[in-house]
C-alpha cells in the first residue's frame, strides 16, 4: 500500500483536458510513463524506492542546511549519506541496516534533507527498524519544511496518527567535553570517563616510540582526528594511543599483513566500514574510528577487549572469551594500555546491534596480567 501511495505521489499530474482522446495515444502515454517510473525506481537500487528520484538540482538543494553549513561540511554530509546508502542496499559491502540508520541519523541531525528522506523511508517500509508510519511522516514532513519537494510528496503519501521523532534525533544534554591535553603523546588521563580509571598496568617491556613529526600536514591530521573522535563519541586519548601504536602517525604505513594507513586497516575492515581509499588519511581515520566505536559497543565498553578485537578480530576474542593468548595481541594491548590505562569507555549500545558478546556477563574481561 505504501508503494502504491508513493507512486501516486511522485507520478506527474496531467489535467483531464490534455489527455489524448485516441486509445492508441493513451496506451503510448501510459507505456512512456511506466518506462520513466521504472527507470527512476531502478536508479534507487531497490524496488519501489523513490528516495533516489530527486533530480540533481534537488539533491544539491537538499545538501544545503539552511545556508549555514559550509561547503566542506556539505560534502561530508553527502558522503555520510552515500555510505549509509551502500550499507542499506548492500552496494559493495554487506547489508547493515543498523549502520545505515546510524549514518542517516548523524546527517539528519544537521538537517540533511536527503538523510531525512532516506531515514523516513526505512521507517515507512520497516527496513531494519519496526515499521512506523507516524515517524516516517514526521521525517518526510521535516525534509519538506527544509525545502525538499520529494519530502513534501512523501509526507502526503505516508500518514500517521501523530508526530513521532526517532530517538536518534532527540537532542539531549551532552556531558561536558573532556579537555584534550597538548600533544605530543603520551597524554595525561582524563579525570573521568565512564568509570574510575584502574591503576596503570605494569608492563615488563614498556613501549618505545619515535617522536611524531611536527609538519603542517601532521597537525592537519591531528585536527581531523580530534573532530572525528568527537563525532564518534570516542575519547581522543584512546584514539591517539591506538594510532601511535598502529602506525606512529605515518599515513603511508603498511604492515607485513597488509594493514594500511594511519589506523592500519586491512582490506576486509576497510570494505566493511565503506572506506573507498584506504590511503586517504581522513577516510582511514573515519573507518578506523568506526570500527573502534563498533568494538566498544560489541564488548559493552570494555577497552581491553575492544583493543584485542582491533588487533586480532572480534571473532578471536569471542573464541577465547577474553584476550587471545597470541604474543602479538598481548604485547599490542599492553603497549596501548601503557598510554591509556582506563578499563571502561562510554559506548552506544545500538552501534553493534543486533550483535553482542553475550558471554561477557559470566566471563572475566581483563586478564590479571593486563591490569
Amino acid at each position: 500500500m505504501a508503494c502504491r501511495n508513493i507512486r501516486r505521489a511522485v507520478a506527474p499530474q496531467r489535467s483531464p483536458e490534455k489527455r489524448p482522446d485516441r486509445p492508441a495515444a493513451r496506451l503510448a502515454a501510459r507505456r512512456l510513463a511506466a518506462h520513466l517510473l521504472g527507470a527512476l525506481l531502478l536508479a534507487a537500487g531497490t524496488v519501489c524506492a523513490p528516495v533516489a528520484m530527486a533530480s540533481a538540482p534537488d539533491k544539491a538543494a537538499e545538501n544545503v542546511t539552511n545556508g549555514v553549513t559550509s561547503g566542506v561540511r556539505q560534502d561530508e554530509l553527502r558522503l555520510m549519506v552515500e555510505r549509509g546508502t551502500r550499507f542499506e542496499h548492500a552496494e559493495g559491502t554487506r547489508r547493515d541496516f543498523a549502520q545505515a540508520h546510524d549514518l542517516y541519523c548523524r546527517a539528519a541531525r544537521e538537517d540533511s534533507t536527503d538523510a531525512l528522506v532516506r531515514l523516513g523511508w526505512m521507517y515507512a517500509n520497516g527496513r531494519g527498524v519496526p515499521r512506523n508510519d507516524s515517524t516516517a511522516h514526521t521525517l518526510f514532513k521535516r525534509a519538506g519544511a527544509l525545502g525538499s519537494d520529494l519530502g513534501l510528496r512523501l509526507a502526503g503519501a505516508v500518514k500517521g496518527p501523530d508526530e513521532q521523532v526517532p530517538d536518534c534525533l532527540i537532542v539531549r544534554a551532552e556531558p561536558a567535553p573532556v579537555a584534550v591535553a597538548p600533544l605530543p603523546l603520551p597524554l595525561p588521563l582524563p579525570a573521568a570517563i565512564a568509570e574510575p580509571a584502574q591503576p596503570t598496568p605494569v608492563v615488563d617491556s614498556p613501549a618505545a616510540f619515535r617522536a611524531g613529526p611536527s609538519t603542517p600536514e601532521f597537525r592537519k591530521w591531528l585536527a581531523a582526528a580530534l573532530k572525528l573522535a568527537a563525532e564518534h563519541k570516542l575519547d581522543p586519548r584512546l584514539v591517539f594511543a591506538l594510532i601511535r601504536a598502529e602506525s606512529n602517525f605515518d599515513p603511508l604505513a603498511r604492515s607485513a599483513k597488509n594493514a594500511q594507513g594511519l589506523m592500519q586497516l586491512i582490506p576486509e575492515t576497510a570494505e566493511r566500514f565503506a572506506v573507498r581509499d584506504v590511503w586517504d588519511p581522513l577516510e582511514n581515520l573515519r573507518g578506523g574510528m568506526g570500527y573502534l566505536r563498533w568494538l566498544l559497543s560489541y564488548f559493552k565498553g570494555d577497552v581491553v577487549l575492544a583493543l584485542a578485537g582491533y588487533n586480532a578480530g572480534e571473532g578471536a576474542v569471542d573464541r577465547h572469551r577474553g584476550v587471545p593468548p597470541f604474543p602479538e595481541t598481548l604485547a599490542y594491548v599492553q603497549r596501548i594500555r601503557a598510554l591509556y590505562p582506563v578499563d571502561r569507555h562510554p559506548y552506544d549500545p545500538k552501534a553493534a546491534l543486533p550483535l553482542r558478546a553475550t558471554w561477557l556477563a559470566s566471563a572475566p574481561t581483563v586478564p590479571e596480567r593486563l591490569r
